[in-house]
């Protein structure tokens, strides 16, 4: 808990107890913007004001808007604080699948960032922060923190390449140069330029990593990222075992008992070095698995569509690197990145005509750091530049011996005009809906569970019948899956 200066919201003072929280409210993250935005209307879905009397509700929900308010207030200083030391604002492509009514993916919609959610992630920061510094200064040498190294500057040479091309210069020498050069490389013309400079940015970092203080000298503590001298995960136990470890510190850290007691009762710095070690290997586990997860939506998306007639798989695609046979493209609308070919395996290259649209011709490419060139035989050479718009066909690939991939192809070099009816689809779901979806969500995971009970003979069937994949890769996982399996309680051993 801190004590804050009342204008300035400077820290005084920092008080860390055992303590029980009372929620006064359940708010999801879109009616607590709608509230911050003057929009009152989202009280109609808070459940603690649906039983109150009208004076009393409007006193709460004042009350309710002013805390709100006030936390942004706070998390804004907080950041301005942290952006002042070189606090990186970094950009990932986050995707949400949308199902109907039958459980088939109806959509796939990238993640809207609302200030509520920095808002958030802010206060998490602070107190992870503050975490850090108590567990650190009681435990100097088994304190479970997170570093982030700063990356290498090779790691750099793509976006430096890429900034350039939009007469932008990007300063890597420093977190805080980084940032401001980030800040000044905006196309007012085109805001993609800047997310896709900051996801490349991102791409160029070095992992995160959980260290054991006691393995690594106190310069090599810092979060190069947040910009902050010392950090580590405590908000969420919940889904995070170092936060667990962490948790289990900071009541050693405030625990009114004997210190030698209570240190008995955690880890050494050589055994939590070998914990963090393996925390780490999960989580790069868990970041390929998140990935994996997102490309197979994707792929299950698109798989059942006709790319030649489906409006769905048509799109408008940036350019945001230059390869020896092709660019790669990023599709805002599906979050989806990925190659498109300007040269085929047969040796023909892209031509392009504006009312016939493109087509493949024998020609050669040539590549230069910012551009690149289609050169067919008979036919306008195709000229595409980094941060161009095209308009892309999405389809999907298939192959018997790997899993299904997304392919991109080039269908104009001119960007994609949507249609008035892909438009309308495109809006953001209403409040209303996202909170029967969650709702949605918890009734029917509790049906699944009663199901999967209901049938548990079907369910040992299916895991040892023959394969109803289409691809060997298919047959491949399955036998995987089935070598996994513990079978030792059925055969009696």
């Amino acid at each position: 808990m801190w004590e804050l200066e009342e204008t300035s919201y400077e820290i005084k003072k920092v008080w860390y107890s055992r303590s029980i929280l009372r929620s006064s409210y359940k708010l999801f993250y879109e009616a607590a913007q709608a509230l911050l935005d003057g929009d009152l209307t989202a009280a109609a879905e808070i459940p603690e004001l649906q039983e109150l009397d009208e004076n009393t509700r409007k006193q709460k929900l004042d009350e309710l808007v002013w805390a709100i308010g006030k936390l942004t207030d706070v998390a804004r200083c907080v950041r301005a604080k942290r952006d002042s030391c070189g606090a990186l604002e970094l950009e990932g492509v986050e995707v949400r699948v949308q199902l109907d009514e039958k459980k088939n993916i109806d959509d796939l919609v990238p993640r809207q960032p609302l200030e509520v959610h920095e808002t958030i992630a802010e206060c998490m920061i602070l107190a992870n922060h503050w975490v850090a510094r108590k567990i650190w200064e009681s435990f100097p040498y088994q304190a479970l923190l997170r570093q982030h190294p700063p990356p290498r500057q090779e790691f750099f040479a793509e976006l430096r390449e890429c900034a350039s091309a939009k007469g932008f210069t990007i300063d890597t020498q420093s977190n805080k140069a980084l940032a401001d050069s980030l800040d000044r490389a905006v196309d007012p013309s085109d805001p993609l330029v800047n997310k896709l400079l900051r996801s490349m940015a991102t791409q160029a970092m070095s992992n995160a990593l959980y260290f054991s203080t006691g393995s690594h000298p106190e310069e090599e503590f810092a979060h190069y990222g947040l910009a902050l001298d010392k950090y580590t995960h405590f908000t969420s136990p919940i889904r995070r075992y170092a936060d667990v470890i962490v948790h289990r510190l900071l009541l050693a850290a405030t625990s009114k008992e004997d210190r030698a007691g209570t240190k008995e009762n955690l880890f050494g710095s050589k055994e939590l070095e070998e914990l963090c070690s393996h925390i780490n290997n999960r989580n790069r586990a868990a970041q390929h698995a998140q990935k994996q997860s997102t490309e197979l939506f994707q792929c299950m998306y698109f798989k059942d569509k006709d790319p030649e007639r489906d409006e769905h798989c048509t799109a408008n695609g940036v350019i945001y690197s230059i390869r020896t046979n092709g660019v790669l493209v990023f599709v805002p609308r599906y979050g989806i990145k990925g190659a498109a070919y300007l040269k085929n395996k047969e040796g023909l290259v892209l031509s392009c005509q504006s009312d016939k649209g493109c087509s493949w011709k024998p020609g050669s490419l040539q590549r230069f750091p910012d551009h690149i060139i289609a050169l067919p035989t008979a036919g306008e050479p195709v000229a595409l530049k980094l941060f161009d718009h095209v308009t892309v066909q999405i389809s999907v690939q298939s192959s018997r011996c790997h899993a299904v991939t997304i392919r991109l192809q080039i269908t104009s070099c001119k960007p994609y005009k949507m249609s008035e009816m892909e438009l309308a689809h495109s809006h953001h779901v209403s409040k209303t809906d996202l909170v029967k979806e969650v709702t949605k969500t918890a009734e029917e995971a509790q049906l699944a569970q009663d199901k999967a009970r209901a049938k548990p003979l079907e369910e040992e069937y299916e895991q040892y019948c023959q394969s109803k994949g289409v691809s060997l890769y298919c047959l491949l996982e399955e036998i995987r899956d089935l070598a996994l399996l513990d079978v030792s309680a059925d055969s009696g051993a």
